[in-house]
């Protein structure tokens, strides 16, 4: 319904009762009151009635018979009632006559026209400031005020008629422009329903906001756009503007005069169309928050806020990034819950951006984040991204700090969140994933998956490489050696790894792929999940052999998945687990890492000599390959102790062709891992068995010792090195703990 324009005067008020009601064991008047188009009800009982008229008898001098007096008898009857009601609508309407311009406050506030009345929301409103104003401006705090209130106050400023027309100072108009000239702060909040027991709309009340002249914040909700009026002459002083549930678009918040204009430019901008108007900026303008409307497009109206830092356009119909590039000091944008798809080219629009929130769109894919260089603060939750290889494109983003990508379809793959942090490489630690820091553990096995890269890039290259050589005539190809496994060997079938003792040379490389897997902690769940077959094979070791011919030695072997068959295995052994004192002694006890370093050094430095390594002349291969030519080679397995877990150095005594070792340098312990080995031969027995990842080799140390260590010199006496392995040797190494 829309709102008179007319004096206030020339709207006439009117009242009448329109029924009553019998609540408990007294009567209740349904009155109605019109002031204009406004309507509203109120209900009283006749003894308010009665104290009304006692004080308007005492204040205004009012004939004490106006009223119609008390009934003791029967005063619940039905024809006295209809006979009162009509008593009391005369009464209320001679009222309203003796004071046509104003009514006093005692009967204002009877018939309710503080709350629905222009004059008497006025009036109220400015006693309350009179009384307290002063307090509020002083605490700084932020002043709430409703459409109807501003509806009410720009009405009085268009009557020609006192501010103080009730003669009441203290309902002086001016106490209202005085508070509003020094306010800094303000809110204005509407409502879609009607207001109270009213026919008023709110939404549909203009407002004039060219009385607030200091102005700092305004946060305006459940209006509309187009009844708010001279926002723009808040410019002057404005920094910050929020607007909520109001606006279908930008421009008519930002400049509500372009409709008046054909083409229009903001000023200070050379041009040399011709335009009709030239709009003044936002120039302290550095917060806007038109979140929760129904803006489609960032049009660009964005030209007039060029000082704006902090961009909130969240729950939006935003379906494209556009024009922000006018907004060079924008550091904070937040476009959550939206409809964007893609992010192209974003870095053209957004060069200076440090808070990007994108939570609760429809992303598919990151490539358009590649180049925001500045960005600290990154919120990817609640989109469509499915791959975790999308992290690359931000990964390399030099200042991100903070990410998160909870609710997506990537959040399902186990250990996710080491897989992205594993893609920052180096930047690992400084990423607080998903609002957690993250933590030792994670940055452990970070530092695996960054060596497991590296080697992949790495064995890629070796195989291009490989791959040349084997297009030269006469070169032979790389050849398999596989060990068949054999029902008769319950060492071959039962062992977690390899159980072949093979000696490794020492050669500088990075690690590969697969060096170590996470460890299933429910062993029959893992038979039954994730292996396809009973057994499957899991380690594969590439060795590279310096003889006439390149080869490529793979050992397989195969994996129990059955736990009735793992039980004869463990049902001897007395203890499966690590003695205790040994959990001290990890990656982070330095000194202990530092022993290491020197055993594996002092080793390493040792005068070269040769390994036996088995391998079988040409004839032998043609006939143990299906193709002749293959380079196939065959090794069978050795009857004496195989290890679970680990490989031996010492076991293999078979013919051999000699290996030249590369004396290299095996560089500083990056991994210390603590496992359980079990050697199966003649008995079964068991002992601790340490694995320790440096720059280029994986190195095994053994103790056979069954007496418990007290101290790191015991210690360090009672390991010695049992593999020394490079990593460009290894194709892939796991084993499992049952």
């Amino acid at each position: 319904m829309d709102a008179p324009h007319l004096p206030e005067q020339s709207a006439e008020k009117r009242v009448r009762i329109v029924g009553s009601e019998l609540v408990e064991n007294y009567t209740v008047y349904v009155i109605e009151v019109n002031a204009g188009d406004h309507r509203w009800t109120v209900k009283h009982r006749y003894s308010d009635f009665h104290e009304l008229h006692e004080k308007l008898t005492v204040e205004k001098k009012i004939d004490k018979h106006l009223l119609p007096p008390k009934k003791i008898i029967g005063k619940n009857s039905k024809s006295l009632v209809e006979k009162r009601q009509k008593e009391l609508e005369v009464y209320l309407q001679t009222l309203l006559s003796r004071f046509p311009a104003s009514a006093p406050k005692v009967l204002s506030n009877f018939l309710l026209f503080n709350f629905y009345e222009i004059n008497g929301i006025a009036a109220a409103l400015a006693e309350e400031l009179f009384h307290k104003g002063v307090q509020w401006l002083d605490a700084g705090e932020v002043f709430l005020l409703r459409p109807l209130q501003l509806y009410a106050v720009t009405q009085q400023l268009k009557l020609a008629k006192p501010t103080c027309a009730n003669g009441d100072a203290r309902a002086d108009l001016g106490h209202i422009l005085d508070f509003t000239c020094r306010l800094k702060y303000l809110k204005i909040s509407g409502m879609k329903a009607a207001v109270g027991t009213s026919n008023i709309e709110e939404q549909s009340l203009p407002f004039d906001l060219s009385i607030f002249k200091s102005l700092l914040q305004i946060e305006i909700s459940d209006c509309d756009a187009g009844q708010i009026k001279d926002l723009p002459f808040l410019k002057p002083t404005l920094a910050s503007l929020s607007i909520h549930l109001s606006a279908s678009s930008m421009k008519e918040i930002l400049v509500p005069e372009a409709s008046e204009f054909a083409q229009w430019e903001p000023e200070g901008v050379d041009t040399d169309c011709s335009v009709t108007a030239i709009i003044p900026t936002w120039k302290m303008l550095t917060t806007l928050d038109l979140s929760r409307n129904f803006i489609r497009c960032i049009d660009d109206s964005v030209k007039l806020i060029p000082e704006v830092e902090f961009l909130d356009l969240s729950y939006n119909q935003l379906s494209l990034v556009e024009n922000l590039q006018h907004l060079y000091n924008l550091v904070h944008l937040d476009l959550s819950f939206n409809k964007l798809r893609v992010l192209e080219g974003v870095h053209t629009k957004l060069g200076n951006i440090k808070t990007l929130n994108l939570s609760g769109n429809q992303l598919e894919t990151l490539s358009g984040l590649s180049k925001l260089y500045s960005l600290v603060n990154l919120d990817l939750s609640s989109n469509r991204l499915a791959q975790l290889d999308e992290i690359k494109y931000i990964s390399t983003l030099p200042c991100l700090e903070k990410l998160s990508v909870s609710d997506n379809p990537m959040c399902i793959i186990p250990d996710y969140r080491t897989k992205v942090l594993a893609q920052f490489c180096d930047r690992a630690s400084e990423v607080c994933l998903n609002g957690t820091t993250t933590t030792e553990k994670e940055l452990d096995t970070v530092e695996v998956l960054k060596a497991i890269q590296k080697a992949k890039e790495a064995k890629d290259r070796m195989a291009n490489n490989e791959k040349k050589v084997s297009d030269v005539p006469g070169q032979s190809s790389s050849s398999s050696l596989v060990p068949p496994p054999s029902s008769s060997s319950p060492s071959l079938s039962r062992s977690t790894c390899s159980s072949q003792e093979i000696t490794i040379y020492k050669e500088k490389a990075l690690i590969t792929k697969d060096i170590l897997t996470p460890v299933d902690s429910t062993f029959t769940q893992r038979c039954y999940d994730v292996y396809s077959s009973p057994c499957d094979v899991i380690p594969q070791v590439d060795t590279q052999i310096s003889s006439s011919f390149s080869s490529e030695v793979t050992f397989e072997s195969s994996l129990c998945c059955c736990e009735e068959e793992w039980k004869p295995w463990t049902a001897s052994l007395s203890n499966l687990f690590l003695p205790p004192f040994l959990l001290s002694y990890t990656t982070t006890n330095q000194e202990f890492t530092n022993q290491l370093s020197v055993q594996i050094n002092l080793s390493n430095k040792e005068e070269s000599t040769q390994k036996p390594c088995k391998t079988l002349s040409l004839e032998e291969t043609e006939q143990g390959s299906p193709q002749s030519g293959d380079g196939y080679f065959e090794m069978t397995l050795d009857d004496t102790n195989e290890i679970m877990g680990c490989f031996s150095s010492s076991t293999i005594q078979e013919k051999t062709t000699d290996v030249v070792q590369k004396d290299s340098v095996i560089g500083d312990v990056k991994l210390v891992v603590w496992s359980l080995c079990i050697s199966v031969g003649e008995g079964l027995s068991q002992w601790p068995c340490c694995l320790v990842a440096t720059d280029c080799s994986l190195v095994v140390f053994h103790t056979r010792s069954e007496e418990p260590v007290s101290n790191l010199e015991e210690l360090t006496k009672a390991l010695e090195i049992d593999l020394v392995v490079p990593y460009t040797n290894i194709k892939t190494f796991q084993f499992d703990i049952p």
